[in-house]
């Protein structure tokens, strides 16, 4: 007998659920990355995978020890708060400099750059 005999059917079945889920969009990211054609639409799609992918399966796993340890566990939020506070940063700054990079090299296909009109006030 495993310690998963104790654990009721439906703490299971929410636990696969949020597996299965959490492991889908993590591949679907992953494939996204593979299928989509220029740099910044790259960007997305493993960034979003990832984010909701990790919080999933942390939230899977910590329903999965609470139950089983008989308390509440809690050290997957410093997971996902770490995953939710850095992938974004970091598709921030490689948007950035991969726009850098093509605006030095004056890449036709950019849209120009708009600058903000400063009209300063009047006396």
């Amino acid at each position: 007998m495993s310690r998963f005999d104790a654990l009721p059917p439906l703490v299971l079945v929410l636990v696969a659920v949020l597996l299965i889920l959490g492991s889908t969009l993590a591949f679907l990211g992953a494939v996204g990355l593979i299928r989509l054609q220029s740099f910044y639409q790259r960007l997305h799609a493993p960034t979003l995978g990832t984010t909701l992918g990790v919080t999933l399966i942390a939230m899977a796993s910590a329903l999965l020890f609470s139950f089983l340890g008989g308390r509440v566990v809690l050290h997957e939020l410093v997971i996902v708060v770490l995953v939710v506070a850095t992938t974004p940063a970091t598709l921030i700054t490689l948007g950035r400099a991969a726009l850098r990079r093509d605006r030095t090299k004056e890449d036709p296909t950019l849209p120009p750059v708009q600058r903000a009109h400063f009209t300063p006030p009047r006396d």
